[in-house]
């Protein structure tokens, strides 16, 4: 008789003991793994009957799993990228079991050999210059809240940091003093410092003096004195673009969230010809690789490198097989 493996102690050892202790993962990450196995559990004790504290490892097989993210993409609409997160999630619990328990190995192996589903990659967006100055200038600063909200884009504009590193700032993270620049808790629990532009420093300048917090209190709040959200972050550029699309009306066009913002600022530094392994450092990225991604989205560097090219000078016609495999070859 095979030793029974209950489902609940080796995952919650997973979140305390690997996740939380051994890897120091973020908060964001350990919510993504949180929601991915909330959906496993409920789908997996719908289908075996059985409710979660009864489950055993061996019966969340590779099998199920697949079942599973068939039907997180067609009942719950989940795009090929989110069924990727949720199966990441997954494997990297089931590499944890495959240490501890030899005996599971080969059911390990099973789940670990899944592959993710391609997906199309489609090009990042991101603003243009002109876009980008009708944005920071959308918010009213005869009030409060655009005060805040002007600072908050012109900040995200110009450093690239990400929402979570946004509302994360504490007043003392901005020093503005000699060697002016923004210190952040990154992705992977990476501190770095980003240097801020003078025009940057003038609106922060002006809004710290005016927010009047100790160098512990956050950056950016609202209406109760609370750290903003990441929804409120993003309803604050919804609003602003709106807004600045009356002006500068290739902003309807365009789906713009915080994120965006981030690829907006990497893209002036690109275009401004920063090499991309400093880009890599003023992003946070863990590899240069990641950094690629914003050559192949610069429609304006293809255009200069297609402007060094000459036309090729050859004898127009069009290429005919000459035997009638490779004419079926080429009809394929």
């Amino acid at each position: 008789m095979r030793p029974p493996h209950p489902l609940p102690v080796y995952l919650q050892r997973f979140f305390t003991e690997r996740l939380t202790s051994q890897l120091k993962a973020s908060p964001n990450t350990v919510a993504s793994y949180r929601d991915t196995f909330r959906l496993l559990l409920r789908y997996t004790a719908g289908q075996l009957r059985r409710p979660p504290t009864e489950l055993q490892v061996a019966d969340i097989n590779a099998e199920l799993i697949g079942l599973f993210l068939a039907d997180i993409e067609s009942t719950r609409g989940n795009s090929a990228r989110s069924r990727n997160t949720r199966l990441s999630a997954i494997r990297s619990f089931f590499k944890y079991v495959a240490v501890n328990e030899p005996q599971l190995l080969h059911h390990c192996q099973r789940i670990l050999a899944m592959p993710p589903k391609r997906h199309e990659k489609r090009t990042l967006d991101y603003l243009s210059r002109a876009e980008i100055e009708a944005l920071i200038a959308a918010p009213d600063l005869s009030t409060w809240h655009g005060r805040r909200d002007r600072a908050l884009l012109a900040l995200a504009l110009q450093t690239g940091l990400r929402v979570s590193e946004l509302i994360g700032l504490s007043c003392g993270d901005i020093v503005l003093g000699a060697g002016t620049h923004v210190r952040c808790m990154g992705k992977g629990r990476k501190e770095r410092a980003t240097p801020i532009r003078r025009d940057s420093v003038k609106v922060l300048r002006s809004w710290l003096a005016e927010r009047g917090g100790a160098d512990v209190d956050p950056v950016f709040v609202s209406n109760r004195n609370q750290r903003l959200s990441r929804d409120a972050v993003e309803e604050i550029v919804r609003r602003h673009v709106r807004s600045a699309s009356a002006k500068c009306p290739s902003l309807r066009k365009k789906r713009v969230t915080p994120h965006v913002l981030r690829h907006s600022a990497a893209m002036q530094l690109l275009q401004n010809g920063v090499d991309r392994t400093v880009i890599a450092l003023w992003l946070g990225h863990e590899s240069v690789e990641t950094t690629q991604m914003y050559i192949h989205a610069d429609i304006q560097l293809k255009e200069k490198a297609m402007a060094r090219t000459r036309p090729i000078k050859v004898q127009p016609g069009r290429y005919q097989p000459d035997d009638k495999l490779l004419a079926f070859l080429e009809a394929l």
